[in-house]
Order: structure tokens, then C-alpha cells, then sequence
């Protein structure tokens, strides 16, 4: 690798880390696993940064996988003391925060895999197409996968009396990164526009 591709992949690798970052912990709910998995993805782009093409897919699905892989480690299942021990939320005045939490929370009950689709149809909102390319699976399976996991999200939401809408978009979510909830109220899976 010259000096230019080098100098490119850093400037890559420092303007995507947090976004990846962001997206891995969506994927895995651990932040020091998403780490290790944007850390892992981003070696292996650096080893093929000259022959990639389209780097940002293409480490988007490698941070997935990476996720995915990660959370089946078998010292990853091992839990210290400190993890059976109750999370306390506690609410936010504004309620965006809250509402991110009970979302998070959520999404911690939906299996990995079907995580990976939800995160990435409806969070990085790609097309049933583009996820089944990343995750290398049929368009078919994510179409399962989109069904069984938002299921299981609006069974753990609505013990929690919050509904995910459907707007008569072909997609259950109508704009990426925002969930319609109930009475009104609107939660974002990241940062709000206000």
C-alpha cells in the first residue's frame, strides 16, 4: 500500500468509526464487543483497502458479521456478578433518551441474526435486496428474519405499552432511524432531529 491509499484509509477509518461503532452496538448491544468488531472489520478492509471498491459497504457488512460472531464467542457468554444485577433506567424530561432505552432494551430480547436484519432495513435502511447481500443470505430469509424479529420487538414493546406503526409504507418502518411509538410519541434509534 503507497502512501496516498494509507493516508485515504486513515481519513476512512477515522470519519466511519463512530457510525460503525454505533451500528455494531445496535447489532450486538455491547459496546465493548462493537468495538472489537469495528476494530476487526476495519483491519481486514486495511489489508484489501486497494482492491475494495466500495469500502463503506463493504465494511458496513463485515461489522455485521463481525457483531453477529463476536456475541457467540464462548468467553463472551461468560457474565460477571455485576451483569445479573437489575439496570436501572432512570426517565428522561425530554423522553427521547427513555424512549431510546426501551427500544435498546427491546432489541437486546430479538436473536442476533435477526437483529442484523431489523438494524439494517430499518436503522441503515438498505433494501431487502442490499441486506440479504450484506448478511449473504437470500432475500427471502430476510424477509423472514424482518417478520420473526419485528414480532418479537412488538411483543417486548407492547409489555411495555408502546406500538410500533405501520403507515401503509411497504416497510414496516416508515423512515430510517425513527420509530413511530405510542400516543404520539416518536422514538429514534440515534440522534433526534429537533
Amino acid at each position: 500500500m503507497d502512501a496516498e491509499d494509507a493516508d485515504n484509509f486513515r481519513e476512512f477509518a477515522r470519519s466511519r468509526f463512530e457510525p460503525l461503532r454505533a451500528l455494531a452496538y445496535v447489532t450486538c448491544g455491547d459496546w465493548q464487543t462493537a468495538e472489537d468488531a469495528v476494530a476487526g472489520a476495519l483491519a481486514k478492509l486495511y489489508l484489501r483497502w486497494s482492491k475494495i471498491t466500495a469500502p463503506d459497504a463493504y465494511v458496513r457488512t463485515m461489522v455485521v458479521r463481525a457483531a453477529i460472531s463476536e456475541k457467540r464467542r464462548p468467553w463472551r457468554r461468560e457474565r460477571s456478578f455485576g451483569d445479573s444485577l437489575p439496570e436501572v433506567a432512570l426517565p428522561d424530561h425530554a423522553g427521547d433518551v427513555d424512549e431510546r432505552l426501551r427500544l435498546r432494551a427491546a432489541l437486546a430480547h430479538v436473536p442476533a441474526r435477526q437483529r442484523a436484519v431489523l438494524v439494517l432495513r430499518f436503522l441503515e435502511g438498505l433494501s431487502v435486496e442490499e441486506t440479504a447481500e450484506a448478511l449473504k443470505c437470500r432475500p427471502g430469509t430476510v424477509k423472514s428474519q424482518s417478520a420473526r424479529g419485528l414480532a418479537t420487538l412488538r411483543a417486548v414493546l407492547a409489555a411495555d405499552d408502546i406500538m410500533l406503526h405501520d403507515e401503509g409504507d411497504e416497510r414496516v418502518v416508515p423512515h430510517p432511524g425513527r420509530f413511530e411509538v405510542g400516543a404520539g410519541r416518536t422514538a429514534a434509534a440515534g440522534a433526534h432531529d429537533n
